[in-house]
């Protein structure tokens, strides 16, 4: 006898699976929109011109479709919660949290987070310098006054603001 749904059960697992299905891809659709991004775009990582496009091109979709994925994900939740079992509406939940954190990741610019401004600049002569014979430097010079800012810092700070020989500078790479 069919229940009073009028729904036989094995419809209604199929159902409930395909439901399922959707709700993990569309966590995984919101998760990778954020994901994506962050990966390929680190510092001192290599990073392939096809690989930056994907990237590029992601970040500025990400904001619009992780905010469609999330809401699917809500609403196959919605649909999901009455006839799941406890542990697994922890699952539910966990998983509808790391979407909304990959939703408003996707919103925000935290590639400002990686490239933070140099709190005070601290300068040691030449001969009390610890950079490698090899390592790369920007130099600036104004009359007597000779600075030298190590590339490898510089990219993660990318502007710098001093004085030289009384000339306010901003140094950028």
């Amino acid at each position: 006898m069919a229940p009073s749904s009028g729904i036989a059960p094995a419809q209604r697992v199929s159902r409930d699976l395909i439901r399922w299905l959707a709700f993990t891809l569309s966590v995984c659709v919101t998760v990778g929109l954020f994901l994506i991004p962050a990966f390929i775009i680190r510092p001192f990582r290599f990073q392939s011109p096809r690989g930056l496009v994907l990237a590029m091109a992601v970040r500025q979709v990400a904001p619009f479709w992780s905010l469609v994925s999330f809401a699917a994900s809500l609403l196959l939740l919605v649909l999901l919660w009455r006839r799941t079992s406890p542990w697994k509406r922890s699952a539910l939940l966990a998983a509808a949290c790391l979407a909304c954190a990959a939703a408003v990741m996707s919103r925000i610019d935290y590639f400002e987070w990686i490239f933070h401004p140099v709190p005070s600049l601290g300068f040691e002569a030449i001969d009390k310098s610890k950079l490698g014979a090899s390592e790369m430097v920007m130099a600036v010079r104004f009359a007597a006054d000779a600075r030298a800012y190590p590339i490898r810092a510089m990219a993660y700070h990318h502007v710098v603001n001093d004085v030289v020989a009384g000339v306010p500078i901003a140094v950028t790479y």
